[in-house]
C-alpha cells in the first residue's frame, strides 16, 4: 500500500476509535479518560469490575483489533484504611 492509501487508512481507523471510545464514555463504561503528560498515550478510568471485561472491550476497539494498542490494566479500589479515620472512638 503506497503512503496515501496508509494515511487513509490510518485517518478512518483514527476516526472510528475516537467514535468508539465516545461511545464507551456515553455509555458510562469508560469514567475518566486522560493523555499522559508526553503525549505517549491515553490513561482510562472503566467502570468495570473485572479486568477480564476490561481486556475484552479495549481489545474490541478498532485499533486493538487493528493490533495497534498495547495496554496495560491496574485493578483499583477505594482506600479501605480511610474507614478507620471515620470511626466513632472508643474512649
Amino acid at each position: 500500500m503506497d503512503s496515501q492509501g496508509d494515511n487513509g487508512w490510518v485517518a478512518h481507523l483514527l476516526r472510528t476509535e475516537v467514535r468508539d471510545t465516545v461511545r464507551l464514555y456515553l455509555d458510562g463504561v469508560i469514567d475518566q479518560w486522560f493523555i499522559q503528560q508526553d503525549n505517549s498515550g491515553v490513561v482510562f478510568l472503566l467502570n468495570v469490575t473485572d479486568a477480564d471485561k476490561a481486556h475484552g472491550l479495549l481489545e474490541k476497539l478498532p485499533l486493538g483489533q487493528a493490533g495497534l494498542m498495547n495496554f496495560q490494566l491496574l485493578p483499583l479500589g477505594p482506600i479501605s484504611a480511610l474507614g478507620s479515620l471515620i470511626r466513632p472512638s472508643t474512649n
